[in-house]
């Protein structure tokens, strides 16, 4: 029994002792050091000795990506810049950078006339006849600077000698337009509208006759939608008040209200006109004449001679238009009152003139006045340009108190054709009656007829 025990004893003992070796054979295994390299160890060192170009060749496209970039923006920057440097085309070159609120433009026109008058029994005169005069020959510049301020200068060379014409700055400010320095006085339609615009080669007679002009001064206007709202404080011409000096203390006072509404797609003008001038210093006398409808003459059949010891002038104007299509039809009416010592004349001018385009055109309007006439299918583009007839009955009337300047009744006729936006040929014609004329026939008599003709070829820019 007791062998027995002992015997089995020492096979579980040999059992234990095999079954530990065997447990310590993987460690050892485990912990022998291998006598070849780990391909699993290779493949990663391949794919890290990859990865380094790869890495090196995304940075150098990221790079150039941020170089590309940095080029198209400076490319943007200099086509910007070109932009600006590189003149548009308004009419003539304009230079403009609307960020800045710069701009600035070149203008100028010239026209050259040709001129007949006829004239009454028995008077000869140089100015009679056939003549010729470059009637305006200006050059100047406009544009804007930062702020919504603007200006405008204005030479004209015809005269002989250098004169201003518009000498301004403005500053704009929502509905609001303000002006310092020598610029139109809101005197009328006809005065107010360009000469480049008007439907005959003179203006109006009373225009002329009652002395409109440029003044230096200040003034205001507000526009907003179908009214416009005009006024000014005004001294004189600047080459009256250069000539004069410090005598010439006149002044005038102008104000003008414009209602301008729509009717349809015809457009409507109605205005009014106040003025009032005080000589002062500079002037103790005026007078009143006019030329017979063509500018190549310097004689006048209408003419007050000097009327002393004025004090003011006082005038009132009204003004009706419209604009339908083709077909325009305008006209005005103007009481000019001297204020002086002894009695205070009143004097008056009117007209009405109507007009049709054969080829299709409107008469342009812009701002409470007449303006260009944009040409359909001018020579630039194959086409004929624009033709117009035009009719005028204008009436001056210098008497009144004794003063006989005399009465001059016409009847207009004028043919316009544009073969383009900023070329004018105009043929006018006229044939005027005159009732106490200031210069007489032969025989004394001062009623009498002149016919008149003349020719305008004009560029403009």
């Amino acid at each position: 029994m007791r062998k027995s025990v002992i015997a089995a004893l020492l096979c579980g003992s040999m059992f234990a002792y095999s079954s530990a070796a065997v447990a310590q054979e993987p460690a050892a295994e485990a912990q022998a050091e291998p006598t070849e390299p780990d391909p699993s160890d290779a493949a990663a060192d391949a794919a890290i000795a990859a990865a380094e170009p790869v890495d090196e060749l995304q940075a150098k496209i990221e790079l150039l990506q941020a170089q590309v970039e940095a080029l198209q923006e400076a490319l943007e920057g200099v086509k910007a810049a070109q932009v600006k440097a590189t003149p548009s085309w308004k009419g003539a070159p304009q230079l403009l950078d609307k960020e800045a609120g710069w701009s600035f433009k070149p203008r100028g026109r010239l026209m050259y006339d040709l001129g007949y008058v006829g004239g009454p029994n028995g008077y000869s005169n140089p100015g009679l006849g056939f003549s010729n005069e470059v009637r305006r020959a200006r050059l100047g510049v406009e544009g804007t600077v930062p702020g919504n301020f603007g200006y405008k200068l204005e030479l004209d060379f015809a005269p002989g000698e250098v004169e201003f014409t518009d000498a301004f700055l403005s500053h704009t400010r929502g509905p609001w337009e303000f002006i310092v320095g020598q610029h139109n006085n809101f005197q009328s339609l006809e005065e107010l509208t360009s000469s480049l615009h008007s439907s005959f080669i003179e203006r109006a007679a009373f225009t002329d006759a009652f002395g409109f002009e440029r003044r230096v001064g200040v003034s205001a206007q507000y526009a907003k939608g179908k009214f416009i709202a005009q006024a000014g404080l005004f001294s004189d011409n600047i080459s009256d008040l250069n000539s004069v000096g410090d005598d010439n203390n006149s002044w005038s006072m102008d104000g003008r209200l414009v209602f301008a509404p729509m009717m349809g797609a015809n457009q409507l003008h109605f205005a009014v006109s106040a003025h009032q001038r005080e000589l002062n210093d500079a002037g103790s006398s005026v007078r009143y004449r006019q030329r017979p409808l063509v500018h190549t003459t310097d004689v006048r059949f209408a003419d007050t001679g000097t009327i002393s010891g004025v004090d003011s002038e006082t005038g009132l104007g009204l003004e009706a238009a419209g604009i339908f299509g083709p077909f325009y039809a305008a006209g005005e009416a103007y009481w000019q009152k001297v204020r002086r010592n002894g009695d205070d004349p009143t004097f008056f001018g009117s007209y009405v003139d109507v007009g049709y385009f054969f080829t299709g055109e409107t008469r342009g309007y812009k701002g409470g006045k007449f303006d260009r006439v944009k040409v359909k299918k001018g020579f630039d583009k194959d086409g004929f340009g624009s033709l117009g007839v035009n009719l005028r009955w204008d009436y001056l009337d210098l008497e009144d108190k004794g003063f006989l300047g005399g009465t001059q009744n016409a009847f207009q006729a004028s043919l316009n054709w544009k073969p383009t936006d900023f070329l004018l040929f105009g043929l006018n014609a006229a044939h005027i009656l005159y009732d106490d004329a200031a210069i007489a026939e032969t025989d004394g008599d001062r009623d009498y007829s002149v016919n008149v003709a003349g020719m305008r070829a004009q560029v403009d820019f």
